[in-house]
């Protein structure tokens, strides 16, 4: 994801639970909760959201249901890195990762190096590759609510 910002700028974005809690509603999210302590120095990050799962494939369907809980936590032991972990509670497998801010020129880029690992037998490769998508479509939808965010000038 690419801002025409500086990274601290980008990282008070992420620091906002307000900008958080718009990005879960673009994100077509049915509920939600954000919890963002410390600043934006260094902050745990915790976002739990329902979303529908109107689209997605009916072999994945049968697994998750109508809709699904997503649990999403970032420790940024920095303004500009992160850990992320995202699980679905009470599916099988996790996402983990890093997140990291890159100011050149004053744009920062937010890269996101995620690692997806589901536990089903002969389905797993597939709802791995599914879930890539799902993130893929929600750090667009991301990135789309962060420079809405960052172009405002009521921020």
């Amino acid at each position: 994801m690419t801002y025409e910002a500086s990274a601290i700028e980008v990282a008070g974005m992420l620091s906002d639970p307000v900008f958080r809690e718009t990005v879960c509603r673009n994100q077509r999210a049915t509920s939600y909760t954000v919890e963002i302590e410390g600043n934006v120095d260094a902050k745990a990050v915790r976002i739990e959201m329902a979303q529908p799962t109107d689209r997605v494939p009916a072999f994945a369907k049968k697994i998750v249901g109508d809709s699904t809980t997503i649990v999403q936590t970032e420790t940024w032991s920095s303004p500009l890195r992160a850990t992320v972990t995202i699980v679905i509670p009470g599916k099988p497998g996790d996402i983990q990762g890093t997140v990291t801010l890159v100011e050149v020129d004053g744009v920062t880029t937010e890269t996101v190096d995620l690692e997806i690992k589901v536990k089903i037998p002969l389905v797993a490769a597939k709802i791995e590759e599914l879930l890539a998508k799902l993130l893929g479509s929600a750090m667009r939808a991301e990135e789309r609510t962060g420079k809405e965010w960052l172009g405002s000038e009521s921020r």
